[in-house]
């Protein structure tokens, strides 16, 4: 597989960069490899159709949000064969996120440790981005669009910051994400507390109503939520979910826990851990998740995925799609196809 050979000889270089250099460096690249032809020799996605919160999904794998934060390199990242991309977070205004270094690779352990903090432009330049990306003007496929809130907002005014962001993606996305589970912007994570979580989603809901009469067009909307909560939380937020009719879950984010790291280079670094080590976290919130909520809504299972294996177990879990990042760091575009492959057989 050609995609699999340029990415073992390029990684050695991108690995010797610090992370969010290689980060930069790569993805410009892949948007001029699209725009010039280069990534029609990766191999052709994989059609396995499925139907998940009224949408058509190609195949069941999609990119996890904080690749793309700005939704600039939508088409280069939509070329390795994605059934879905999910760009952001973006945040209502501007800012530059966490101060460097920010991001840091763990080798031994697959592994990622960031604070990137939200650094984006701004709901207004993403959406300009999102309007500009052929993917979106192409209605090539699903386009998830994910929203945070600004780092200098006040909590209690946490969804004024949704809201606004939910007002100007709606119309551009086929669904869109709250994110309250980065452990990178200060008290974020209080928004999955039983009372706060409330007051939010019904906001929200009310919002996305308003929005679906005024668009003439209903855009489901998901909750990104962490890895690190006991089954009384869990709970807690499968019947929030349920009660407001939210449309899906997706789980998880990055884990605040350190001990699949001790010892290591950059273990004890601030952050959120991703990779190999949050995959058993996830699969644990993704069962529990599954059996609070059965069929009421569906779950899009995301931590440590890895291998075509470690995609099916993230389904037989409980999760009815997939989304993989730090994977695609380690293990390059290749990894696409392999769990999309893997997937055809499990529904």
């Amino acid at each position: 597989m050609p995609e699999k050979l340029l990415y073992s000889i390029a990684r050695p270089f991108l690995f010797f960069m610090d992370a969010e250099s290689a980060h930069n460096l790569t993805l410009p690249a892949l948007q001029r490899a699209q725009a010039i032809g280069i990534t029609k020799l990766l191999p052709k996605p994989i059609h396995d159709p499925r139907t998940v919160m009224g949408i058509t999904f190609p195949n069941p794998v999609g990119l996890a949000a904080g690749l793309d934060k700005d939704g600039r390199y939508i088409d280069g990242l939509a070329a390795l064969g994605f059934g879905s991309i999910e760009v952001g977070t973006v945040t209502p205004r501007a800012q530059a996120g966490n101060p460097k270094p920010r991001m840091f690779r763990l080798p031994q352990a697959n592994a990622i440790i960031n604070r990137m903090g939200f650094n984006n432009g701004g709901v207004d330049a993403f959406v300009a981005n999102v309007q500009a990306s052929r993917f979106y003007q192409d209605k090539q496929g699903v386009l998830g669009l994910n929203i945070g809130k600004n780092a200098d907002t006040p909590i209690e005014r946490a969804a004024e910051d949704y809201l606004h962001c939910l007002e100007k993606v709606y119309p551009y996305a086929s669904y869109v994400t709250v994110n309250i589970s980065s452990p990178n912007t200060k008290n974020l994570r209080q928004l999955q507390g039983a009372n706060e979580l409330d007051a939010l989603l019904s906001q929200l809901k009310d919002a996305q109503q308003r929005l679906a009469d005024q668009h003439k067009r209903y855009v489901p909307i998901t909750l990104k939520i962490a890895p690190d909560i006991d089954s009384e939380q869990i709970k807690n937020i499968a019947e929030a979910l349920m009660r407001h009719k939210i449309d899906g879950v997706i789980a998880t984010n990055t884990t605040i826990t350190r001990d699949a790291v001790k010892g290591l280079q950059h273990g004890e670094e601030a952050g959120g851990l991703s990779g190999e080590p949050v995959f058993e976290l996830s699969n644990q919130v993704v069962r529990a998740l599954k059996s609070e909520l059965g069929d009421a809504l569906p779950i899009i299972g995301v931590g440590g995925i890895f291998s075509g294996s470690d995609a099916a177990t993230k389904m037989h879990a409980g999760a009815s799609l997939v989304q993989v990042y730090s994977g695609l760091i380690y293990r390059g575009p290749s990894l696409v196809h392999e769990c999309a492959a893997a997937l055809r057989n499990v529904k």
